[in-house]
């Protein structure tokens, strides 16, 4: 899955500042998109991860 995808899911779900952990979990499972990636995508275009479990997503 590219950036342009990921950012178009993100948009859908009103997502631009900051997601919670949970709801990041959710986008990976129901989107088949690793963890990593969605954390690198938050990380590039400075999206915070909030009420991280277990330090996942950094």
């Amino acid at each position: 899955m590219d950036e342009r995808e990921i950012a178009d899911i993100f948009k859908e779900a009103g997502i631009d500042k900051e997601i919670k952990c949970p709801q990041a979990f959710a986008i990976s499972q129901k989107h088949k998109i690793s963890k990593k990636a969605l954390g690198d995508f938050c990380n590039s275009h400075h999206i915070k991860i909030r009420a991280c479990q277990l330090g996942c997503f950094k």
